[in-house]
């Protein structure tokens, strides 16, 4: 197949109860990617389920414990064409126990799509996935102020203005510029200012979902910079033998192409070549960032590679640190953070626990100069730059290379208490 349009991940995120789903879902049905029967069945399964208004939220989540749960687990994954783009389009959950699932979410999104309910406006999480997507690097961020059809709210202007203010800030904290971001209000459920203008909205003249969507930019893709796709699952399918599946950061990857798989399971990496490389179920000859790919390399085997390992060329091997300097900062920890503290990093698509090793320098995070009273405590608000060793090795770039490669996330007991890049690393001889 020729590829003719110009292809965007899409993620949307935002608070579990703000609708994110039934958006995708409406948005997805009127512009008729899902047909009026596979509707009709899935209005039928919500009744059925006492989950009565779910129809839109069940098209994303097809799952069966989510759909009687109400609530979106994993990612899940849909193509989606307007007339300008292809679409993938990922929603990421919302639930507190998923943000892990957001984070790999957000780190393979070029543009984001934040839903915020007009009733309860900013929430915490709301705030949460404002910083977190603004440090994973995605670019582009819509915010869609859902719900404006609930009672109290009534499709009022000078609500819709007071939210738009209020996300306006935090997004300031969080990094992002305010006049990059666009808002607009929209009511999922009813279908109003979705894929056509709204007639209870007729004070709003800007556009609706589909057309804001479609004036995202493509973003650069990093094809000069070298292969380097994460593994996310390994499969053993029949006839074909083992397929790994990822999504390519960076570089280009072709068939025929001599990799390496690292750390891998001797941590000495696996060595192959690309026989086949499969996107959207066609056979491909090459693969380019922000392709969603499974592929076949010749040599390698189930029990040799896992998620979180990293497939680079052989003459240009990712590189996998025994120890490394990043640049960090503290969100949301119940105390303070020392020497010694052990959590989780979540590193593309590997989860490793590294220990905080040294606190290099501490920084003000508004100015970014060096602060030099209690150093050696990092709290919440708190920037630094600190030396990390992981427990078990990892690939990880530096910020200055491949910073698609760098960036990070930090967790702990089921929630997310910082994230970073990294700056150097001590590389391991393999």
């Amino acid at each position: 197949m020729a590829r003719t349009k110009e292809h965007i991940n899409l993620v949307f995120i935002g608070h579990v109860d703000h609708g994110k789903s039934t958006t995708v879902g409406r948005l997805l049905f009127d512009t008729g990617n899902v047909d009026e029967q596979a509707m009709r069945k899935l209005k039928e399964k919500a009744q059925q389920l006492g989950k009565s208004g779910f129809e839109f939220a069940f098209v994303m989540d097809t799952l069966k414990e989510e759909q009687e749960r109400g609530v979106t687990i994993d990612l899940s994954h849909k193509k989606f064409e307007t007339d300008k783009y292809f679409f993938t389009i990922i929603d990421a959950p919302g639930h507190r126990d998923f943000i892990k699932n957001m984070i790999t979410g957000a780190s393979q999104a070029d543009c984001a799509v934040i839903v915020v309910a007009a009733n309860d406006g900013v929430s915490a999480q709301t705030i949460e996935h404002l910083k977190l997507s603004k440090i994973f690097g995605v670019g582009q961020l819509l915010v869609a102020i859902n719900k404006m059809d609930i009672a109290g709210v009534d499709y009022k202007e000078s609500r819709f203005k007071e939210v738009v203010e209020d996300v306006k800030k935090h997004a300031v904290q969080a990094g992002w510029k305010a006049d990059t971001l666009r808002f607009l209000p929209i009511a999922s459920y009813p279908g109003e200012n979705i894929a056509k203008k709204s007639e209870k909205m007729s004070w709003w003249t800007g556009d609706n979902l589909l057309q804001a969507i479609n004036k995202f930019t493509v973003p650069q893709k990093p094809v000069d910079l070298p292969l380097r796709l994460p593994i996310q699952d390994v499969y053993n399918i029949t006839g074909i033998g083992v397929v790994p599946v990822g999504r390519i950061e960076t570089g280009v990857m072709k068939v025929g192409d001599k990799v390496m798989i690292v750390p891998g399971r001797e941590g000495k990496g696996v060595p192959g070549e690309v026989k086949t490389i499969e996107m959207h179920h066609e056979a491909v000859q090459t693969a380019e960032p922000g392709d969603n790919v499974g592929f076949n390399v010749r040599g390698v085997q189930k029990k040799d590679i896992a998620r979180g390992d990293v497939l680079g060329k052989a003459d240009n091997v990712p590189n996998v640190a025994t120890e490394f300097t990043a640049q960090v900062v503290i969100m949301n920890h119940p105390s303070v953070v020392t020497v010694g503290y052990t959590p989780v990093f979540h590193i593309h698509t590997a989860q490793v626990a590294c220990q905080f090793i040294e606190i290099v320098k501490k920084l003000n995070p508004a100015t970014g100069q060096e602060v030099t009273e209690n150093k050696d405590i990092l709290k919440n608000g708190d920037a630094a730059v600190v030396k990390l060793k992981p427990m078990q090795p990892i690939v990880i770039e530096r910020q200055k290379e491949i910073p698609q490669m760098s960036r990070f996330a930090i967790r702990d007991s089921g929630a997310t208490v910082g994230a970073g890049m990294c700056i150097d690393l001590v590389k391991k001889q393999l």
